[in-house]
């Protein structure tokens, strides 16, 4: 909802104050180096002489939800809050403002969705029991591959960057939508009248034009009970947070601070990538390798994922940026080469937090084929980390910026 700032506002706002898109490529780079290194450090917990303790610690109850529950439902709940900041700044006021813009980022999401959802289809389609884990390779994890191309440098342009990140909001739009039109358990009228309720109450304190952020994170705790409770997954009060959250759009600068939206979002950001995607790597990345047989390495689980994730998200992503170029539908991003274009369609093949999430809500009550989940992220994801950052590193730079 627009609202008028006062005259001076702009030039008391730092000329180079960063927009959260910017700081994001800085800090949500150095956030994914800290979850690649959680990940890596919940594997060695899970075999070693503390494998026990590990396991047991995050089954203990903390009132009414496990450590494992707090981590999944409520402060995933902040970081789908993020994303759904995100979302609504980059399309209302951002990077996806027009269509122009949202061409390119959301063919290429389309086509990374729904090519790793087919190839996973196409291994499991014999199994019905596994085929509802066909979306776990359809997403993409942004600080993880922002981290990547933080370690890369200059190699890589800053529109390849822009690029990537402008797809995986698109991306995670959609992992939005599946997780709450395929993952939902049976549900409560009541509560969901609760929900409805509350989020009207949020609408109203926006309409009435409400700057205030506690009223409106008063309400969100509110309504993640109720969501919570309805059978609707607790991370989707979120988004629905986010989406009532005030907007002003910029006015002659890169970003507004005295927006609502951007000082949550700023607020929100640092916690998410150094401290809520660590723990939710640290308490679901742990796989005890004395588990795995070779079996479960060519289950269709564990296949459908890791093919899904570096097949299916090079080919949908690549291919769909290619068919949309040479149609004249969008430009290459600028200063990019096709190899380079090609990495960055590699690394959307890391799908590990979203990933691990949808395929924790997919097969939650069968613990092998969570495991096998978790192997097929795992070997999936690394193979585009490696293959893709190879691809970056030796590709041609574009001749005008070399």
């Amino acid at each position: 909802m627009p609202l008028s700032l006062p005259a001076n506002a702009a030039s008391r706002a730092p000329r180079q104050r960063l927009s959260a898109l910017r700081a994001m490529l800085v800090s949500e780079a150095g956030g994914g180096l800290v979850l690649m290194a959680s990940a890596a450090l919940a594997l060695v917990v899970a075999n070693s002489p503390l494998a026990d303790a590990y396991f047991a610690g995050l089954e203990i109850h903390l009132g009414p939800l496990s450590v494992l529950h707090w981590v999944n439902d409520a402060l995933m709940a902040v970081f789908f809050l993020l994303v759904g900041l995100e979302i609504k700044r980059e399309v209302l006021d951002g990077r996806l403002r027009t269509w122009p813009d949202r061409v390119l980022p959301g063919l290429a999401a389309l086509g990374g969705m729904a090519a790793p959802a087919l190839v996973y289809a196409l291994v499991n389609r014999n199994s019905p029991e596994t085929l509802r884990g066909w979306a776990i390779p359809a997403a993409t994890d942004i600080a993880f591959a922002l981290g990547v191309l933080a370690l890369l440098g200059s190699r890589v342009p800053v529109s390849l960057k822009i690029f990537l990140t402008a797809l995986a909001i698109i991306d995670d739009l959609g992992a939005v939508l599946i997780i709450a039109l395929f993952y939902t358990a049976d549900l409560s009228l009541p509560m969901l009248g609760g929900a409805a309720v509350t989020l009207a109450a949020l609408y109203g304190l926006n309409r009435a034009g409400v700057a205030r952020l506690w009223p409106y994170l008063l309400l969100g705790v509110a309504l993640w009970v109720f969501v919570l409770a309805s059978g609707v997954h607790a991370t989707i009060a979120g988004v629905l947070l986010a989406l009532t959250i005030p907007l002003r759009p910029s006015v002659g600068t890169p970003d507004d601070p005295t927006s609502p939206l951007h000082i949550l979002e700023h607020a929100v950001q640092p916690w998410s990538a150094y401290l809520i995607l660590p723990i939710f790597g640290f308490a679901n990345a742990g796989v005890s390798l004395a588990g795995i047989t070779p079996r479960m390495l060519v289950d269709p689980v564990t296949l459908g994922v890791a093919l899904g994730l570096f097949v299916g998200k090079q080919v949908g992503v690549f291919g769909f940026v290619l068919a949309a170029v040479k149609l004249g539908l969008a430009q290459r991003p600028n200063h990019a080469t096709w190899p380079q274009v090609y990495g960055v369609a590699l690394l959307c093949g890391v799908g590990f937090t979203m990933s691990l999430f949808i395929g924790l809500l997919a097969f939650a009550n069968a613990s092998e084929l969570e495991t096998e989940t978790k192997i097929g992220v795992l070997i999936g994801s690394l193979a585009c980390m490696a293959a893709g950052a190879m691809v970056l590193r030796l590709a041609p730079a574009h001749p005008a910026r070399r």
